[in-house]
């Protein structure tokens, strides 16, 4: 099921490590920063309605 990648699997198979790391280093920041944006916009919501 695996193909021989002959002298080249630790380039290839390191690629695909790296690349599997990023993207996953990516999601997790997409998220974090979600989150953060998202407490931040419900902090001015709640001021501004306690406010008004």
């Amino acid at each position: 099921m695996i193909p021989d990648l002959g002298k080249y699997a630790v380039a290839v198979l390191s690629s695909y490590g790296v690349s599997l790391v990023l993207l996953a280093v990516i999601v997790w920041a997409s998220l974090r920063r979600s989150a953060r944006i998202k407490r931040a916009l419900d902090e001015i919501e709640t001021r501004r309605k306690s406010n008004g």
